[in-house]
């Protein structure tokens, strides 16, 4: 397929162009659906009057309905972005951008989607649908999920839907509650994500993190012991990777942790533990829930979810040491871990 796109470019550069730019345009009206033509062209960067003629030629084509309450894709639109999705990854230099991200982060799976997480809340949302069509087609019935908290997993859930052949998951929070908005809360996660895929799902109503008398008082209480189990015991783990001061923060740390964290050039965060850019454990939170050596069984799949510019040397710091079988990225995230890696 590279090599047909190669001659395409050089007989007809201006159509690709234009077909890349009305795929991102339907792509954008499916995740954000109604959408106003305002809307659209700020999430797109393109002036309305340019959006005003791509959308007249869509609704033409009839791919897209427009009303009052804003424009929807129709039945065949959704069949055409389907069709031309692979297509489309390559044409945009996706394929071309895994293969090299594998071999910088030593990584045997990535997926990369199109644009830049932190500017445009539908970037997030397409890896969001990346991580669904995963579990779609890996996923069998039966088995327990378990999902950390933060927004790109709240992103994934609001992509979430039933999986096929009536397939049924139990999905568990990796960990207890940190005090955040309550939508991006493990606990509203795995709920929103058990009731749109149709699934089961089981709480864990514990603060992250705790002190070492309440741990050890919590771990002796009977309903979290079943729920811990679970978790523990999941086949498939979903987590993020944050920034290592701004989950500081979310944790409401006291100042001399976070000037420690300072100190030891914390980069990155995951189940609770602070990585340097080397990859090195600077620090760990105690916590009830899945830690970095439950991540170690080989039937075990995890799925690592996390995008944007400002997120690429956090995802380089942890996959140092992390383990996963998937990471799922943005293009503004990989380009700048290829770039950071070129000037080292």
């Amino acid at each position: 397929m590279r090599e047909l796109i190669d001659m395409q470019k050089k007989l007809y550069p201006d159509l690709l162009e234009v077909m890349q730019q009305r795929y991102t345009l339907m792509q954008n009206i499916e995740l954000l659906q109604p959408i106003g033509r305002r809307a659209l062209a700020a999430n797109t960067n393109l002036t309305e009057r340019h959006v005003r003629s791509e959308v007249d030629v869509l609704s033409r084509q009839g791919l897209i309905d427009a009303s009052l309450k804003g424009m929807q894709l129709t039945k065949e639109g959704k069949l055409v972005i389907d069709q031309l999705a692979a297509f489309m990854h390559d044409l945009m230099g996706l394929s071309v951008l895994e293969s090299q991200l594998k071999e910088t982060l030593k990584l045997d799976n990535i997926i990369i989607v199109p644009g830049n997480s932190d500017e445009h809340e539908w970037v997030k949302q397409e890896m969001g649908k990346a991580c669904v069509k995963y579990l779609k087609e890996h996923v069998s019935s039966d088995e327990s999920i378990a999902v950390t908290g933060g927004t790109t997993m709240a992103a994934v859930a609001e992509m979430m839907s039933p999986f096929e052949n009536n397939t049924k998951c139990l999905f568990v929070p990796a960990r207890g509650g940190i005090g955040e908005k309550e939508e991006n809360q493990a606990n509203t996660i795995v709920a929103r994500m058990a009731r749109q895929a149709k699934g089961s799902y089981r709480l864990l109503y514990v603060p992250d993190p705790l002190s070492e008398t309440s741990y050890q008082t919590m771990i002796q209480e009977p309903a979290v012991i079943d729920v811990l189990q679970r978790i523990q015991h999941a086949s498939v783990v979903l987590h993020g990777i944050g920034d290592a001061i701004t989950m500081a923060e979310r944790r409401k740390t006291s100042p001399d942790i976070i000037g420690k964290l300072e100190k030891e050039k914390a980069v990155s965060e995951a189940f609770g533990y602070y990585f340097n850019a080397s990859g090195a454990v600077v620090h760990k939170v105690r916590t009830i829930g899945i830690h970095l050596e439950d991540l170690s069984r080989a039937d075990q799949r995890v799925i690592t979810v996390a995008g944007g510019k400002s997120k690429a040397q956090a995802i380089t710091s942890f996959f140092k040491q992390g383990r996963s079988n998937l990471l799922i990225t943005d293009e503004a995230a990989a380009e700048t871990i290829l770039r950071d890696n070129q000037s080292l």
